[in-house]
C-alpha cells in the first residue's frame, strides 16, 4: 500500500502562522522531510516518533541535492508511511515544488498541497504596509534575483519591473541586487524609489531595512556573502510607515 505526501507550507517559521490544516498533519505524520528555514520551532509539532529528515538547500552552503529529495520522497511514501514534505515560506513560489509534484505523479503517489505565508506577505506586515493600494500599487509582481546559475536571470520583463506604480518583490536577490538595480535604473526607474530589505523574517534577528535602490545597491555590494534568507521590496509602497 502506497504513502501518501502532504506539502507544508511553513511560512517564515514561526509556528504561530502555520495553518491549522498544516499542523494538523504535521501531527499526524510518520516521516517529516524539512528544509534548514523550517525547521526549529515548527518541527516541534511533530507528533514523538516521528522520523525528521533534514533536506535543506541552502545558496553557498552543502545542500541535499534535488534529485535526492525526489527520492527520498518516493521511497518514504512506498512503505506506506505518511509522509510530509515542510518547504519555507509558500511551497508555490519559488519553491522548487513542481519537480517534486512530477516525481509523485510518475510514481503514481497521491499528495495534498497545503498553501502557506510567503516571504512577501510577511514582509509587508512586520513593516507595517500593504502591497497594494488602489491608484498607487495596483499591481503585485514576485520575481526570483537568482536563476538556476545562481546569477540574475537574463531575460526578465524589465519595462513591468521599472514601472513605479507596481509593487515588486525579489526572492532570493541579496547577491544580484546591485546588478538588478543598474538595469532598473537604466530602464527608467528612478534611484530613489523606496526600497524595503528584510531578513529573517520572522525570527528573533529578524531586521527591516527601509532604503532607496540606489542605496540598497551599494550597501549589498559592500556587505559580502550573508547565510540569512532575505527579501527585496521596491516600489512607491515600500517607503511608506505605519499611520
Amino acid at each position: 500500500m502506497k504513502g501518501f505526501v502532504s506539502f507544508i507550507s511553513a511560512g517564515p517559521g514561526d509556528p504561530e502562522l502555520l495553518t491549522v490544516r498544516g499542523a494538523t498533519r504535521l501531527r499526524e505524520a510518520d516521516v517529516v522531510l524539512y528544509d534548514d528555514l523550517a525547521s526549529g520551532a515548527i518541527l516541534d509539532l511533530a507528533r514523538p516518533g516521528a522520523n525528521l529528515v533534514a533536506v535543506g538547500k541552502r545558496a553557498g552552503r552543502p545542500s541535499t541535492k534535488q534529485h535526492h529529495v525526489n527520492r527520498l520522497l518516493v521511497d518514504y511514501a512506498a512503505t506506506g508511511a505518511r509522509v510530509v514534505r515542510l518547504k519555507s515560506g509558500d511551497a508555490g513560489i519559488f519553491g522548487r515544488l513542481e519537480e517534486e509534484l512530477e516525481t509523485l505523479r510518475d510514481a503514481g503517489i497521491g499528495y495534498e498541497i497545503v498553501p502557506g505565508v510567503t516571504a512577501a506577505c510577511v514582509a509587508a506586515a512586520q513593516a507595517g504596509i500593504p502591497l497594494t493600494r488602489r491608484h498607487t500599487s495596483r499591481r503585485v509582481q514576485f520575481i526570483t534575483g537568482a536563476d538556476v546559475s545562481g546569477e540574475l536571470p537574463s531575460n526578465l520583463n524589465w519595462a513591468a519591473l521599472a514601472d513605479p506604480e507596481a509593487t515588486t518583490v525579489v526572492y532570493m536577490g541579496r547577491r544580484t541586487f546591485p546588478a538588478l538595480a543598474a538595469k532598473l535604473i537604466a530602464h527608467g526607474l528612478a534611484p530613489n524609489t523606496p526600497a524595503l530589505f528584510a531578513e529573517s523574517l520572522g525570527r528573533p534577528d529578524e531586521r527591516l531595512v527601509r532604503t532607496t535602490i540606489a542605496e540598497l545597491a551599494e550597501q549589498l555590494a559592500r556587505g559580502g556573502a550573508a547565510s540569512t534568507a532575505a527579501v527585496i521590496l521596491f516600489g512607491a509602497l515600500a517607503g511608506d510607515y505605519p499611520s
